[in-house]
């Protein structure tokens, strides 16, 4: 995922970085907050907890909901698909491969995984939403000049 992101940045053109930039660390920011909200609001048990089988990979007991790795990758993907269509759908493929590799790995259930890509998404949907207005705003602001006062607010000294 790193190096996918990496690639979307080497190769989107240098007057639109700054929104990909942008749109990378609010959905960051969006994903750590939308995740610990989710978590609290609903509790599932890892696999390994409630079965008792040994997970592949070494994980704590810790609420499994959502997945904290898919939803990353999936907000990774979405910003990265808004920039950079192709490169963004592979990553999302990948995403979804992950995900289904941490239900493999027996650390999460599908619902997890699910909810996880789709929570992703909408993160990465807001964050390139919001960094764009905010992009178009502070252009607009630095390109228009000052409102010329009206006459009835000038007022003789």
């Amino acid at each position: 995922m790193a190096v996918g992101a990496v690639v979307a940045w080497l190769v989107t053109r240098r007057d639109r970085r700054l929104s990909l930039a942008l749109s990378a660390v609010l959905a960051m920011i969006l994903v750590v907050v939308c995740v610990k909200v989710a978590g609290s609001l609903w509790t599932d048990p890892r696999p390994f907890v409630v079965d008792g089988r040994p997970p592949l990979i070494p994980h704590g007991a810790d609420n499994g909901f959502p997945s904290d790795h898919t939803t990353l990758a999936a907000a990774v993907a979405g910003v990265v698909v808004a920039h950079k269509r192709l490169l963004g759908i592979a990553l999302l493929a990948l995403a979804t491969a992950l995900g289904a590799a941490r239900v493999a790995a027996h650390v999460h259930h599908m619902p997890d995984v699910a909810l996880g890509l789709v929570l992703g998404l909408v993160c990465a949907t807001a964050a390139v939403f919001l960094s764009r207005q905010g992009i178009a705003l502070a252009r607009r602001s630095r390109a228009e000049p000052p409102p010329p006062a009206r006459a009835e607010e000038v007022r003789p000294t």
